[in-house]
């Protein structure tokens, strides 16, 4: 029988800081926060911060930034835009991959657990590693390819049906809330591309400008880089934009099979 462990400094042992709100708060709430620095060598654990949400932006990355800049500024996380265009402060927040700046502090009851995308490898605290992930984007040559030059002077044109193919597909911000929600990406990240590499390459295939269809179906055709989808959904459950990769898988494999025919 196969036993599983996690490695030695991954495992929390220490009970993590408790940084209190204010003595003059009014409403304060508890954030359970995954602290880890592998500078120190010392294992991963939770630090629990008192914040007031009286004095606090509604979104729990408002929530995050209060507790950098008044409570522990070594407190690391990414973000940029505030707006959920960016991808940048993706995280597990209640148990759920999304997004810092949308979501809500008061859609949470009580405590508020915040760790990093799960299945990744942690930087520092809240960062997790995008190397492999943003190698795997870069891998299906992520632009239009043509072989026939433009009309001189002019675009590539787009008919509006054509054009709106593309919906659904293009508002992908590349946070890997997806991904990392996907048991097949868990156990086959270093071959399956996973739903968000996979829908931003049918992005391309659905695309009527594109002239390298062919190469881009022969790259894909694989038993581990496309066909270890088995439409759990779950990437499409949290989805921060909404969309639906598990449906661009299954476009994929349908235009696998039709060329075949």
């Amino acid at each position: 029988m196969a036993e599983f462990a996690l490695p030695k400094n991954s495992k929390i042992r220490s009970k993590g800081k408790v940084h209190k709100a204010a003595p003059d708060a009014t409403a304060v709430k508890p954030f359970k926060v995954y602290r880890y620095d592998p500078e120190t060598g010392e294992n991963p654990r939770y630090d629990t911060f008192e914040v007031d949400t009286a004095t606090c932006g509604p979104m729990v990355l408002d929530a995050l930034i209060k507790m950098k800049s008044e409570q522990d500024p070594t407190l690391t996380f990414r973000r940029s835009c505030r707006e959920g265009i960016c991808g940048s402060c993706s995280m597990n927040i209640d148990g759920r991959n999304t997004l810092a700046c949308t979501k809500a502090i008061a859609d949470v009851k009580g405590e508020v657990k915040i760790t990093p995308l799960p299945h990744m490898d942690v930087i520092k605290d809240l960062v997790p590693d995008f190397t492999h992930f943003y190698a795997q984007y870069s891998s299906i040559k992520p632009w239009l390819q043509t072989v026939t030059p433009p009309p001189s002077g002019k675009e590539r044109l787009q008919s509006p049906e054509d054009r709106a193919k593309l919906d659904g597909l293009y508002e992908c911000i590349l946070c890997a809330c997806c991904s990392s929600s996907c048991p097949s990406y868990w156990w086959n990240s270093d071959k399956f591309l996973g739903p968000a590499i996979l829908l931003q390459a049918y992005r391309w295939l659905a695309d009527s400008r594109d002239e390298m269809t062919g190469e881009r179906l022969d790259e894909l055709e694989d038993p581990f880089r496309l066909y270890r989808c088995h439409t759990i959904m779950n990437c499409a459950n949290v989805c921060p934009k909404g969309l639906n990769p598990a449906k661009a898988i299954a476009e994929v494999k349908k235009m696998v099979v039709e060329r075949q025919v």
